[in-house]
């Protein structure tokens, strides 16, 4: 007897590619790839180099429009990093792209020696920071802000959606010494528009304010805090929400003044391990200053090797979740 097996239908988007926007979410295509070509038009300085990561990182953007300053590696990140360096002793400025697993755990020690310690101008943007990709920990950075917060004198950025990128790219050209920028790609989420928000490298920005909550994040968990606020004002709970998009150096003085105001509950939200991230930055920095918080919280990744899976099922199980988050505030408010 003859059988018909019913054909699934075929998945187009892997766990690689797969965006962090939501369904029916407003999203901008490549702001990164975008924005540095707008940017290098004027600047003939700018130059572009990837580690045949160009159409993964947007960067094959900046390749169709100057590709005599387009410059293809190949699969050697500790080659891109120190021929980054060695042009930008020329006086060029390299924007450095490849995956934040590779950009720091492999080439971790040519940042350091070859850029870092000579204060070269070299741009390092990483993408799949965190746990945006479901390829497991070969591919998950959830340890690359601790590993780059370590280097002495280099700068660090977490942006949050589109704007935050667009916004990023000119003003981190610009600064003279070496970035850190953890990369969003592909069709990026848009919510930063609606908070009159503007980048400043080194600020944070304080998008909305509430009595019961203060929740300090970074990357996309601003966005996923915006969306927590909106469900629990629904409970009668106030959260304000302080941006800190650059984890390097940290907006101490708007931090500061924000946990001082008394009586609400500090959470601080990363795409990131509990370790050595955005959540210890300020942690020590309230230590320092002996500013004592009502309660003070994480909303972080464990500090584990990550399961491989969808994304929306991951961030589920770690906690990173929208649901989640919310659910996790009540109860610490309870």
């Amino acid at each position: 007897m003859n059988t018909v097996t019913e054909k699934k239908p075929r998945l187009t988007t892997s766990a690689m590619i797969a965006s962090i926007a939501s369904e029916g979410q407003r999203v901008k295509a490549a702001p990164f790839g975008k924005a540095l070509v707008e940017y290098a038009a004027s600047h003939p300085e700018v130059v572009g180099m990837t580690a045949d990561l160009a159409k993964y990182t947007d960067l094959h953007l900046f390749g169709q429009a100057y590709p005599d300053r387009f410059f293809q590696m190949g699969m050697a990140e500790q080659l891109l990093m120190g021929a980054a360096g060695g042009m930008a002793k020329v006086g060029l400025v390299p924007f450095a792209t490849t995956y934040a697993v590779f950009g720091t755990r492999r080439a971790y020690d040519f940042i350091h020696q070859v850029i870092a310690e000579e204060n070269l101008n070299v741009k390092i943007c990483c993408a799949l920071p965190g746990l945006t990709t479901g390829y497991g920990p070969s591919h998950q950075a959830t340890e690359d802000l601790a590993m780059m917060r370590a280097i002495p004198g280099l700068t660090v950025v977490d942006p949050c959606d589109a704007l935050d990128i667009e916004q990023a790219v000119p003003q981190i050209a610009a600064h003279n010494g070496p970035v850190y920028m953890r990369l969003l790609r592909g069709n990026v989420p848009l919510v930063l528009d609606e908070y009159d928000y503007r980048f400043e490298l080194g600020k944070a920005k304080l998008l909305r304010d509430g009595a019961d909550v203060l929740v300090i994040s970074s990357g996309f968990m601003t966005m996923r805090t915006l969306e927590v606020a909106k469900q629990l004002e629904a409970d009668n709970v106030k959260v304000a929400v302080l941006h800190c998009p650059t984890i390097k150096p940290l907006d101490e003085a708007t931090i500061l003044r924000e946990v001082g105001k008394p009586g609400r509950l500090v959470v601080v939200a990363e795409n990131h391990s509990t370790v050595g991230g955005l959540g210890e930055a300020v942690a020590a920095l309230l230590l320092r200053e002996g500013v004592v918080p009502n309660r003070f919280r994480q909303l972080a990744l464990p500090d584990a090797f990550l399961d491989a899976g969808a994304l929306p099922t991951l961030h589920e199980r770690y906690g990173i979740s929208a649901e989640r988050m919310s659910a996790s505030i009540k109860a610490w408010l309870a």
